[in-house]
């Protein structure tokens, strides 16, 4: 007898719940609440189906902080394309990422597993190895001091983002920032 109720399966479907929802508890709950049963429940599948993706918790962190970086990247590569002057390019789609965040969405994910970064080791490595690799496409056109200097400056806006700092007028910061990734002439 054939069972009615045998459900296909979707591998990337429940990858990709899986990862959302373990992004929504560290948004919303903190990375303490982000545990394999918790995020196998919020994603309606059982703890198996969990391990059969990810094998362990720091798998599955670590494959939500790849995630977060493709998104990063594919928004920084858009934006940087799209900017007519390759001078600074990518230091300018940093700015506007990091400024055009909400802290309540993307921008509060990222930046609560920024905070994770400062105990793990592995996630420390991966961002380095991606930053470090966007910098050197963009060397001959980001390689300057004066852009390191805007790029660290807007690492302090995501810092005080996370903290929950006000900025003042933050406009104007972006703008000024914006202003300084541009050759002088």
């Amino acid at each position: 007898m054939k069972n009615l109720y045998h459900r296909k399966k979707q591998p990337e479907t429940v990858r990709r719940a899986l990862l959302d929802q373990a992004a929504r508890l560290a948004v919303e709950q903190g990375m303490a609440a982000v545990t394999v049963q918790a995020v196998a429940d919020a994603a309606g599948v059982t703890k198996g189906g969990l391990t059969h993706h990810f094998p362990n918790k720091q798998a599955l962190i670590e494959a939500v902080f790849q995630d977060l970086l493709n998104d990063l990247e594919n928004s920084l590569h858009t934006r940087a394309q799209a900017d007519p002057t390759p001078q600074g390019s990518f230091t300018r789609a940093y700015v506007i990422e990091i400024f055009d965040m909400d802290p309540n969405e993307k921008g509060g994910l990222l930046s609560a597993l920024s905070v994770l970064l400062l105990v793990d080791p592995r996630l420390r490595t991966m961002w380095a190895e991606w930053f470090d690799t966007w910098l050197d496409k963009g060397q001959h056109t980001d390689g300057s001091m004066d852009l390191a200097v805007v790029r660290l400056a807007v690492d302090g806006v995501w810092l005080a983002d996370l903290c929950g700092l006000s900025l003042p007028d933050r406009a104007q910061l972006r703008d000024k920032l914006i202003l300084a990734t541009y050759p002088e002439t």
